[in-house]
């Protein structure tokens, strides 16, 4: 009998919806990959951009092309496009990322009578482009706070987020962090020849700053300002964002073309290479806004598991996990010229550093994705049993 359950619960279809273009979205390609694996039919929906990649993966993608790419005119067209698709697609459960892709998700789940997860991947509400545009603001709260708590099955990227959510709905989200699937699709064994083939200097120390989300507030501006201080090093900043316009043009003010190199977006396993050969990474958010103040981002996994030590700001989470596995340096001002006088005795002191990347191993080796994902698929797992047996929601 528990069998034949068993074999009825792997046989649902989940729809897991956000509102990227699945390229580089490395949380949502865990969820759906895991989800897969537990033999669920996983369909993934997000949307195509003109710069979009093409796709294949083990489970299903449906990418929307839409008129606006940026703006209300977006939000609006993707919500209904996405309302109407989980209308009209048999599911037995959905799955949504982030507070944007959340209403037509829940509306949808009522309608349908069948449980909906919500994973936010950060404090939505608090972020830095929100800041100046509060009716904009008050919409996303709106959505918030009506329906965040009445949502049974809640996740999370970390315990700080998890707490500002809990102390405004007494709602209990699990705690998903972004570790990677490891180990790295392709591991770099010739460090020289990559750094020929990728024209960066052999005999330079390598530092890496990367993401999708290279915005304001997040160190940028300061960390190439201060490589014209930094000896004997160059800097690879590999991404995209709303300042790599700025940043190249700081490059070409201060002359630095021989210490900054730009990658543009690339396919993770591609972007995991850099990592791999970089003496360091970094993560300068700046706590000007709670979104950034709580953030646990994605490149500090990455960085560790690449074994790469980090330099990070002087932000709760990220403190928390680089002093415990003491696998990186805290920096607590970010201004060019503390990052400067940083960097250049980070380069010098190599033993303190050697240590350090010893100490990434260790801490890969207990934070792993397959203990972290046991949140993720319980929940999943429970929601569907509970709907079995009538009624999946508060």
């Amino acid at each position: 009998m528990q069998t034949s359950q068993a074999k009825t619960l792997q046989e649902k279809t989940i729809i897991v919806s956000v509102t990227s273009d699945l390229c580089t979205d490395q949380r949502v390609h865990r969820t759906a990959i895991t989800l897969h694996l537990q033999q669920y039919h996983v369909i993934v929906v997000g949307r195509k951009l003109p710069t979009s990649f093409d796709i294949k993966q083990p489970y299903v993608t449906k990418r929307f092309k839409l008129w606006f790419t940026s703006g209300a005119l977006f939000y609006i067209t993707y919500q209904l496009r996405l309302f109407w698709f989980l209308l009209f697609t048999k599911a037995d459960l959905l799955f949504a990322n982030d507070l944007d892709t959340l209403l037509p998700n829940y509306l949808v789940s009522k309608l349908k009578n069948i449980p909906i997860v919500f994973d936010s991947h950060e404090y939505y509400t608090g972020v830095p482009e929100l800041e100046n545009r509060p009716f904009i603001k008050n919409i996303w709260k709106s959505v918030e706070r009506f329906i965040v708590p009445r949502l049974a099955y809640t996740i999370t990227v970390n315990e700080s987020i998890a707490n500002l959510f809990y102390d405004e709905y007494k709602n209990k989200f699990a705690i998903v962090r972004n570790i990677p699937l490891q180990p790295p699709v392709i591991k770099v064994t010739d460090i020289d020849l990559f750094k020929k083939e990728n024209n960066i200097p052999a005999d330079k120390f390598v530092i890496i700053l990367q993401g999708n989300g290279i915005n304001v507030h997040r160190g940028a501006e300061e960390l190439v300002a201060a490589m014209e201080q930094v000896q004997n090093a160059v800097l690879i900043i590999a991404g995209n964002g709303d300042v790599i316009e700025l940043l190249m043009q700081m490059v070409s003010g201060f002359k630095l073309h021989d210490k900054v190199i730009f990658k543009p977006r690339m396919q993770y396993d591609v972007l995991m290479q850099y990592t791999q050969i970089a003496n360091l990474g970094i993560s300068f958010d700046k706590p000007t806004n709670i979104n950034y103040l709580y953030s646990l981002p994605n490149k500090l996994f990455d960085y560790l598991h690449a074994h790469t030590p980090i330099l990070a700001s002087n932000l709760p989470e990220l403190k928390k996990i680089i002093e415990q596995y003491n696998i990186g340096y805290i920096l607590l001002n970010i201004e060019a010229n503390e990052i400067a006088n940083t960097l250049n005795k980070i380069i010098n002191d190599t033993e303190l550093l050697k240590q350090k990347k010893n100490n990434t191993y260790i801490a890969a080796e207990q934070l792993t994705w397959e203990h972290e994902k046991i949140a993720l698929v319980q929940m999943v797992n429970n929601a569907l049993r509970i709907n079995q047996n009538g009624g999946a929601n508060k």
